[in-house]
C-alpha cells in the first residue's frame, strides 16, 4: 500500500516543489480555495481525523472553536517532537515538508487565519532548515504570500525555533514561548481557541495531523474514513524502537495491533523474550504481554489502562530491569517540569529520589507505598499534562511489577543491568 504521510519513501525528491506538485501536491489547496472556509471545516469534521500529537481531539472540531469573524487568528505548528521515543515529526519535515505547509494553509484559509508559526523542537535544525527551503519555494510560486493561487486569501509562513524545552509541547507553553516569554503553561480557561497568540483565537496542531488535510481534501472524508477503525479513522505514524530488530517509523491503519507492530519491526531483537512495552514513550503507563492483541486506536488500551498517545512504542525485553526503566523515565520527567504547579514540581523531585534509593538497594517496602501514594496524590491536581504522565512509569511498574521493586528493597535477587537494555528508554 502507498503511503500517504511517509511518501517520500515511495516518491523520490518528493521535498521539491516541482515533485510534489507533479504528484498532486497543493491539489488539496486549490480545491479548499474553490470551497467556502465554513465546507472545508465540515470536510474535516467529517473525515474524523483526531490530533496526531497524543491527545487525539477531533480537528474539525477544534477548528470550529474559532470565533467567526474574527480580526486576527493564528495557525501553530506544533513541531515540537520532545516526548521519548517519538521521531515521526523530524522524518516529515526533513522529506516532506510541502504536505506539511499545504495542511497548514488550508488550515489557515479554514479558520482565517493569515499567519501561520512552525514552531521546532530546538534540536531540530536540519528538519528546520528543510522545511524554510520549503516555505521559500512556496513563496517564489504564488503558494505564501499575498493573494495565493490568484485568491483574495493571503497568508504568511514562519518558522520558529525553541531551546530543547519538553513542556513547550504543551500547547499553551509553546504559545509562551513564542512570545518570547519563560515556556510554562496557563490554567485554562481562556483555550487557545479563544485567547492563545498575543491573546488572539488560535489553533495548535500537530505536524503529522496536519499532513493528514490534503489528501483528506483531494480525496474526500469517505476515503479517510475507509481506513482504520470507526472511532479511530486514518493512518497514524508509529515510531517503534527498543528491543525490535528494525526500529523506525512505520505507517499503519489504525486497528493494527501491538503484537502486529512488533512483527513489522522484525520481531524481538536477538531473539529474546518479551516483557513489557511503554506505547506513548514515558508518558503512557506501560503494557505487559496480555495487551499485545489489542489495536493501536485511541480507545484501544482503555481496558488495560495506558493510552496511545503518539504512539511512540518502546519495546522491552526480558533482560530490563523495570524499576532502572521507571527510574530512567522519572528522572526525564523531574528535569523537565517547569516548576511552575507544586504537585509536580515537588512530586516528580519525591519520586525520582524514592525510586533511586529504592534502585540502589537502600530502600524499603514503605517507600514503594510512599513513591505510590505521591503519584496518585499528583492525578488531576497539575496544571498541564506532564504532571499527570511523570506519575505513570511509577504506578504502571508498581502495577505489574511489584516483585522487581520487592527485589530490590528486600536486598535479594537484584537484577544485573546489561548493555542491550539501555536502549529501551535512553
Amino acid at each position: 500500500m502507498a503511503h500517504i504521510l511517509l511518501r517520500h519513501r515511495d516518491i523520490k525528491d518528493i521535498y521539491k516543489l516541482d515533485v510534489y506538485q507533479a504528484n498532486g501536491g497543493y491539489g488539496g489547496l486549490k480545491k479548499a480555495l474553490a470551497m467556502t472556509p465554513a465546507e472545508v471545516v465540515d470536510v474535516v469534521k467529517a473525515s474524523g481525523l483526531r490530533g496526531r500529537g497524543g491527545a487525539g481531539f477531533p480537528t474539525g472540531i477544534k477548528w470550529g472553536f474559532i470565533p467567526k469573524g474574527a480580526d486576527e487568528v493564528y495557525i501553530l505548528i506544533n513541531t515540537d517532537e520532545s516526548e521519548t521515543g517519538t521521531f515521526k515529526d523530524r522524518e516529515l519535515s526533513e522529506n516532506n515538508p510541502h504536505q506539511i505547509i499545504e495542511g497548514a494553509i488550508i488550515a489557515a484559509y479554514a479558520v482565517g487565519a493569515k499567519k501561520i508559526y512552525n514552531y521546532f523542537r530546538g534540536e531540530f535544525m536540519d528538519a528546520g532548515y528543510a522545511m524554510e527551503e520549503a516555505v521559500q519555494e512556496c513563496y517564489a510560486n504564488g503558494l505564501l504570500g499575498e493573494n495565493i493561487l490568484g485568491t483574495d486569501f493571503s497568508c504568511d509562513f514562519h518558522c520558529h525555533y525553541g531551546a530543547g524545552a519538553y513542556i513547550c509541547g504543551e500547547e499553551t507553553a509553546l504559545i509562551k514561548s513564542l512570545e518570547g516569554e519563560r515556556g510554562q503553561p496557563w490554567s485554562k480557561p481562556p483555550f487557545p481557541a479563544i485567547e492563545g497568540l498575543y491573546s488572539k483565537p488560535t489553533v495548535v496542531n500537530n505536524t503529522e495531523t496536519l499532513s493528514n488535510v490534503p489528501l483528506i481534501l483531494v480525496n474526500g472524508a469517505e476515503w479517510y474514513t475507509s481506513m482504520g477503525t470507526e472511532k479511530s479513522p486514518g493512518v497514524k505514524i508509529v515510531c517503534m524502537s527498543g528491543h525490535v530488530e528494525k526500529p523506525g517509523n512505520y505507517e499503519v491503519p489504525l486497528g493494527t495491533t501491538y503484537r502486529e507492530l512488533i512483527e513489522m519491526a522484525g520481531g524481538m531483537r536477538g531473539g529474546k523474550a518479551f516483557k513489557a512495552l511503554l506505547p506513548s514513550g514515558g508518558s503512557g503507563p506501560v503494557i505487559t504481554a496480555d495487551s499485545l492483541d489489542a489495536p493501536l486506536t485511541y480507545e484501544g488500551l482503555t481496558e488495560y489502562g495506558s493510552v496511545m498517545g503518539s504512539a511512540s512504542v518502546i519495546v522491552m525485553d526480558e533482560t530490563t530491569d523495570m524499576v532502572w526503566a521507571a527510574l530512567k523515565m522519572i528522572r526525564f520527567f523531574s528535569h523537565e517540569s517547569c516548576g511552575k504547579c507544586t504537585p509536580c514540581r515537588e512530586g516528580t523531585f519525591w519520586m525520582r529520589k524514592m525510586l533511586q534509593r529504592i534502585y540502589d538497594g537502600q530502600g524499603t517496602e514503605a517507600d514503594i507505598q510512599v513513591l505510590g501514594s505521591v503519584a496518585r496524590q499528583m492525578k488531576g491536581r497539575t496544571l498541564c499534562a506532564l504532571g499527570e504522565f511523570a506519575v505513570n512509569p511509577a504506578l504502571s511498574t508498581i502495577h505489574h511489577f511489584m516483585d522487581e521493586y520487592k527485589a530490590k528493597v528486600s536486598g535479594n535477587g537484584q537484577m544485573v543491568m546489561v548493555e542491550t537494555a539501555v536502549t529501551a528508554v535512553d
